[in-house]
């Protein structure tokens, strides 16, 4: 991999991340762009350098999460139910979810119709999102985590499962965001670790050999995310998410045009 390379995927990471629109099918279709061959170095980069957007939320968010304590009993609970969930998965979902074109392709456009779906519901008057981050409480805290497990499938999203969960349970828009970016601190920075634990001492020099396109990466992760957060928030302020489901469809058709249906 080279630096440019590795500033660019940063970049794709930092501004997908937080988005609902699948930061791993991003990380693929550019990867597959600049002719990036899939190796464990490539898996363990693409991890990492989401720990440095993670940085970002850190960064953004440090007053207002310890100005809401509560909200930290609830996003561990969130959290753990999730760790729960997918830890005995860990070698399928490297091994075989994570190659699966197909599979990314597929989460990625109907998680976009859900959104749409979603959107719809609440232009109707059927569902309304009036509460806030205050009025969390334990059981749906576990349901939330629930429903983050499902984004060990790649091309589901992370942020957008919590969003689309957050929306189903009533919450603002703006507050289903900032709560997918909290939780996001222990889920991707754990991850990481995990993925560091599960790292061969002949994986490390390989890391080592790596190092200068890893801290780039990471920079411009950081840089980028930090950007992202602050104008997704102001956007739902006035905003719907259907420009997100209707950009997932376009871009799980151009997967399907690069890569097929495999």
């Amino acid at each position: 991999m080279t630096e440019l390379q590795a500033i660019i995927l940063g970049i794709v990471e930092g501004i997908t991340e937080f988005l609902p629109i699948s930061s791993t099918a991003h990380i693929i279709l550019v990867s597959k762009f600049l002719q990036i061959p899939s190796n464990e170095f490539i898996k363990f980069f693409d991890v990492f350098i989401q720990s440095a957007a993670i940085l970002a939320i850190i960064i953004s968010y440090f007053k207002y999460i310890f100005q809401n304590k509560k909200l930290i009993f609830m996003i561990l609970i969130s959290f753990f139910i999730t760790a729960f969930i997918i830890i005995p998965f860990y070698k399928i979902i490297k091994s075989v979810f994570f190659e699966s074109i197909s599979l990314i392709i597929f989460n990625t456009i109907i998680i976009g119709v859900l959104i749409l779906l979603v959107e719809y519901v609440i232009g109707k008057g059927k569902l309304k999102n009036y509460k806030s981050l205050e009025k969390l409480n334990y059981k749906e805290a576990i349901l939330i985590g629930i429903f983050q497990s499902l984004s060990m499938m790649p091309g589901i999203s992370r942020a957008g499962i919590v969003i689309l969960a957050m929306l189903l349970l009533k919450y603002k828009r703006e507050d289903s965001a900032i709560y997918s970016f909290l939780l996001s601190v222990p889920t991707i920075i754990s991850a990481g670790i995990f993925d560091l634990y599960k790292t061969s001492i002949q994986d490390f020099s390989i890391i080592l050999n790596n190092i200068q396109p890893l801290i780039w990466g990471c920079l411009f992760s950081f840089f980028s995310a930090l950007i992202v957060v602050k104008f997704f928030i102001e956007y739902l302020k006035t905003h719907t998410f259907k420009i997100f489901g209707w950009y997932r469809i376009f871009l799980g058709i151009i997967l399907i045009l690069v890569f097929g249906l495999k």
